[in-house]
């Protein structure tokens, strides 16, 4: 093939590579697999080096097997191993997240012989830090460009590495390393085995780029839609996943609207209790949604501590009869206000119900708040996923059900 043909078709590659990397950005990995299974495998290969290590891996698992053997032998070897070793791990740990350590060196290598190695380095990859490993393979110091630059050829790297190590091991979920280097900010860490080998380097902007994709799709999953869903979902899938969870979300209002049928008598006889239902709902509501907000922060921030589960609800049930209290006095006075000017004889009995079913709503609502995401991570599942959904079926039916209950009991 003529050189200016081949040169060409590179040019092409790279301008298909350049508007593809916002593209896939944007779609689930399902929809990136789909749409990057249109071009050769070394325009794709190209792309997935783009990306955050994390969503490379979750694409390289979408696409056909032959189509993925193709882009591995387009990538630079030491690539394509690094991903191969990725994939072993499960999803959200840190070895989904490593690339490549290419600035290796010896101990007894001089500063004149690692910076001709890093002339070529450089040229095919971005390096920060040097490593030293023993004969083994196990992490015994890092190099820093500062010191290359300022020490004498000759000085033996031995002599000049960094001695005291940080490192992420492979198996270590995301949100527990985010933990370890809040105080850090190194551009880039070390993943190291159990052994101490030097498995690979993760970076620490991908990290971050991965822990907020997981903190913005927690919002969503909280009310059923799903993490694979973004801007640019087609309008079917985004029908397929958000519909089952609005069937469900019918599901239990038909539960909420039972609770009222079961008290048809008492709204019958006290059409004044109809105009406090929205009130007492709305309120428990919001006291939940506090409860699960803070519960569900704790848990994705690993805040949590194994045992403190009860000291959570307890707190939550606290500041739900505190709130309940307090807002129940305005409450119950508005009732008094209401009834009186209707000229309902029960203006005091009614005002007195409104108080202890907000206190009770609102009790009840930060213990669901809290419960609902604990208990769904205790059953190995999302804790975010349609928690919300939960608590607004938990909330209505007991806020509903005091209001309307106590005043069928105090009121004949």
């Amino acid at each position: 093939m003529q050189p200016g043909l081949i040169e060409s078709q590179q040019q092409v590659q790279e301008q298909q590579r350049k508007m593809l990397v916002p593209e896939v950005k944007a779609r689930p990995p399902q929809e990136a697999a789909a749409l990057l299974a249109e071009y050769p495998a070394r325009v794709i290969a190209g792309v997935l080096m783009d990306l955050n290590p994390a969503l490379t891996q979750d694409i390289l698992q979408e696409l056909p097997a032959g189509l993925v053997d193709s882009v591995m032998h387009a990538l630079p070897p030491e690539t394509a191993l690094q991903w191969k070793r990725n994939q072993e791990y499960p999803q959200g740990a840190i070895g989904r997240l490593m690339e490549p350590s290419l600035a290796v060196f010896h101990p007894q290598q001089t500063v004149g012989e690692t910076i001709e190695q890093l002339r070529t380095l450089v040229k095919t990859a971005l390096i920060t830090y040097g490593y030293v490993t023993d004969p083994g393979g196990r992490l015994i110091g890092v190099i820093t460009m500062r010191d290359l630059l300022f020490a004498e050829d000759s000085t033996r790297l031995e002599a000049l590495m960094l001695r005291e190590i940080f490192f992420l091991k492979p198996d270590l979920p995301l949100g527990e390393a985010m933990k370890l280097v809040l105080d850090r900010h190194y551009p880039v860490y070390p993943v190291c085995d159990e052994s101490g080998v030097l498995t690979g380097l993760v970076r620490g902007q991908a990290m971050f780029e991965e822990q907020a994709f997981e903190i913005t799709a927690q919002v969503g999953t909280m009310v059923g839609v799903e993490k694979e869903e973004r801007l640019a979902t087609p309008l079917a899938q985004s029908f397929k996943f958000r519909h089952p969870w609005l069937q469900l979300n019918l599901l239990t209002a038909f539960v909420a609207g039972a609770v009222v049928a079961i008290f048809q008598d008492t709204v019958d006889r006290l059409v004044i209790l109809a105009l406090f239902l929205p009130v007492l709902a709305g309120q428990s509501g919001n006291t939940g949604c506090q409860a699960l907000a803070v519960t569900l922060r704790g848990i994705t921030l690993a805040e949590l501590k194994a045992g403190k589960e009860r000291a959570l609800v307890a707190k939550e049930a606290s500041l739900g009869l505190y709130n309940g209290v307090f807002t129940g006095l305005i409450a119950a006075l508005g009732m008094l206000a209401v009834a009186r000017y209707q000229g309902n004889p029960h203006a005091v009995v009614l005002s007195i119900v409104v108080w202890l079913a907000l206190i009770g709503s609102c009790v009840t609502s930060g213990v669901c708040g809290a419960m609902i995401p604990l208990t769904l991570k205790r059953f190995g599942l999302d804790p975010a996923t349609a928690s919300s959904i939960f608590l607004t079926t938990a909330t209505d039916v007991v806020s509903m059900g005091l209001l309307l209950g106590l005043a069928a009991i105090l009121i004949r």
